[in-house]
């Protein structure tokens, strides 16, 4: 496959795809060095993994460099690297804790048998991950599984493929690791490759995607793990900091480009405050500046050639449909790179593409609205429950709204901060995942199946107790 840089619209890597035979001999791979991998105690993992971050941190520069390739971002990509380094460091202290079971103790409905917990990873997880934060959502769910005693597969998007060259170099410095920690390279026929051959399935990407995935992980009876799209409300309170809010919901939706799931992409304001949040926000929109040359400016190219076409599809309906455009508003080739600045719009509605589809892009569109009830209604009125914001200097009240939000993480007085906490368990609402959460404990311990031993310790009954009595 060829694979375009963002940057200048240049064709210039090859990507060489691996065939569902080559995925499979992987998988066997996998599977064959897994059982010793879960044998070991979860110290020994723990200390191989370090040993791994280690050479991880020696190709910095090499990852660093390649990642800002296939996103043209270069500050991000060292902020991202720097995430992906402390989310192992966090992983493997807080893996062995969370590995320790309760002792023995007596069934609450059988008083005479013990208990006794073990856990049991799944041999082989199959991580298909996606194009925006490359390498973050490549080891996002692979660090835990591989403390649990899982094998990995990994499958990376192929629209932002480079920074796995240096990624399998660390890999394969660590031998021990190398047996159960794979990569595939390639696009859909892979992925499905992967979905057929492992016995459980993390995914990032697409709601449509992730259906299809659901649906052929069903038809195996393995567990999917989904982190699917958003269309995330922020509620802006008729007591909330202007700059405050202005600053954060700018930085939430046109930040990485708005190229990020937690972005925020419905904006709703109370009516009171409405024209000075569209002055303002629109004023510090209109300062933000492009990256054009890559050393400065603030906001990048698109990635996704795709998702440029989708975008100005947005934007154009709406004005169409009688949306005010106050600022932004076109996708420009600059240079080869498909560049969209801030956009802000208003006189918007729940009709209207742009207010419900995901936009992937940094488009800030802005609805009033007069009474609490009527923002959270508003909020809620979405197939989407990623994440959402609510501001507002009293915090109880905001925190009282954001529990009526169908979502599972809301930032108060801020947005996105999903993106950077990573210890609280969440849930996504809707259709924006499924099956449990990657965040907080539950994002180790979801690698395993619970078995019991059950110890009588008691004669055990006989067949006298069934004995029929006239």
């Amino acid at each position: 496959m060829k694979i375009r840089n963002p940057r200048n619209g240049a064709y210039d890597y090859t990507l060489l795809v691996d065939d569902k035979t080559q995925v499979e001999s992987k998988v066997d791979i996998l599977r064959s060095n897994q059982k010793k991998w879960q044998l070991l105690a979860i110290e020994q993992r723990a200390e191989i993994m370090t040993q791994w971050l280690q050479i991880i941190e020696k190709h910095e520069e090499e990852i660093v460099n390649q990642l800002s390739i296939d996103t043209a971002r270069l500050k991000i990509s060292q902020v991202e690297y720097q995430g992906t380094v402390g989310l192992i460091k966090s992983w493997i202290m807080r893996a062995p804790q969370l590995m320790k079971l309760p002792e023995k103790r007596p069934s609450f409905t059988a008083p005479s048998v013990m208990i006794q917990q073990q856990r049991v990873a799944y041999p082989v997880v199959g991580v298909i991950s996606p194009w925006n934060f490359p390498l973050l959502l490549a080891l996002i769910d692979a660090i835990p599984a591989l403390l649990a005693g899982s094998s990995v597969l990994l499958k990376p998007s192929e629209v932002t493929p480079r920074f796995v060259d240096p990624l399998v170099k660390t890999i394969e410095a660590i031998p021990e690791l190398a047996k159960v920690f794979q990569i595939v390279r390639g696009g859909p026929e892979t992925g499905k490759a992967v979905v057929a051959n492992a016995d459980a399935i993390c995914f990032t990407g697409s709601v449509e995607t992730g259906k299809h995935i659901a649906a052929a992980s069903s038809a195996r009876l393995i567990p999917a793990f989904l982190e699917l799209g958003g269309k995330d409300p922020a509620i802006v309170l008729a007591d909330a900091d202007l700059e405050i809010a202005t600053d954060a919901i700018l930085r939430s939706c046109v930040g990485a480009t708005g190229q990020a799931c937690q972005s925020l992409e419905r904006i709703y304001v109370d009516e009171s405050i409405f024209e000075s949040f569209i002055q303002l926000i629109t004023k510090k929109a209109e300062e933000v500046t492009l990256t054009t040359n890559p050393t400065t400016g603030q906001m990048g190219p698109l990635i996704f050639e795709k998702q440029a076409v989708k975008i100005q599809q947005q934007i154009d309906a709406a004005v169409a449909e009688g949306a005010l455009l106050h600022t932004g508003g076109k996708v420009e080739n600059i240079d080869g790179g498909l560049w969209c600045r801030p956009t802000v719009l208003s006189n918007v509605n729940h009709s209207m593409d742009v207010m419900n589809e995901e936009t992937f892009g940094p488009i800030i569109p802005i609805m009033k609205f007069k009474t609490e009830e009527e923002a959270i209604e508003l909020a809620n009125d979405s197939i989407y429950g990623l994440s959402a914001s609510v501001f507002s200097k009293n915090q109880e009240q905001a925190l009282a709204v954001a529990s009526q939000i169908e979502a599972g993480g809301i930032s108060i007085n801020d947005g996105s901060l999903t993106n950077r906490v990573y210890d609280a368990e969440k849930h996504a609402f809707k259709q924006s995942g499924f099956n449990g959460s990657r965040m907080g404990d539950a994002g180790f311990t979801r690698f395993f199946k619970k078995k019991a031993m059950l110890i009588q310790t008691e004669k055990p009954q006989t067949m006298a107790g069934f004995e029929e009595s006239n």
